[in-house]
């Protein structure tokens, strides 16, 4: 006979379908279009300035976050949802975007990255040269 396992305070708090959800949504990003720039609203919460970095390779910007907690292991965890580790986002930028480009700024878990908007470069069309 299998005796049903009483509900504690735990379980109403933790019982909730957004809590159990296997989704993991770090560096929620947002991209916005404005004053002839691309304005980048990346969500690292938690994370150290130090502890973010941003790279601009091939037209790709990267930015990538480290976050190291301590866990004490004597502790005993009812339930853990803080985590210990990294996490990055890609994107496309452009060839043409240089590090002089890109600025970034840091304020209360919000990082916030300006690039400006390609311009379209006028291709060249070809040229024949006579021959004598």
């Amino acid at each position: 006979m299998m005796i049903p396992r009483r509900k504690d305070f735990f379980d109403s708090i933790f019982d909730d379908s957004m809590l159990t959800r296997k989704e993991v949504k770090v560096m929620k990003t947002d991209i916005e279009e404005k004053d002839g720039n691309y304005i980048f609203t990346i969500d690292v919460p938690g994370f150290a300035k130090e502890n973010i970095n941003i790279e601009l390779e091939n037209g790709y910007l990267t930015v990538s976050a480290k976050i190291t907690n301590s866990i004490e292991e004597n502790k005993k965890y009812i339930y853990q949802e803080r985590y210990t580790g990294e996490c990055s986002r890609s994107f496309y930028v452009g060839d043409d975007v240089q590090e002089e480009d890109v600025k970034a700024k840091f304020n209360d878990g919000i990082l916030n990255i300006t690039i400006p908007v390609e311009k379209e470069t006028k291709r060249e069309t070809k040229k024949y040269i006579q021959i004598d």
